[in-house]
């Protein structure tokens, strides 16, 4: 996983890009709950908070691109 600084550099495709990424992993691990493979269930909560780091970020710079057009 990437850090928080990481996160900060990257532009709005690559950090949607990495939210998709992030929901297949989630997935994926949801899947293997099921079959019984995943024995950590703490990456539950990691990934899903990962991913809302990951969408805070690209909603804050969605919106500064937006004020930046306004003025």
């Amino acid at each position: 996983m990437m850090t928080k600084d990481e996160l900060k550099k990257l532009d709005l495709s690559a950090l949607a890009q990495e939210a998709k990424s992030l929901e297949k992993e989630l997935f994926n691990l949801k899947i293997g709950k099921i079959t019984g493979q995943v024995k950590d269930t703490s990456q539950f909560q990691k990934l899903r908070r990962q991913r809302a780091r990951v969408l805070m970020l690209k909603q804050q710079k969605q919106n500064a691109a937006q004020q930046q057009v306004k003025r």
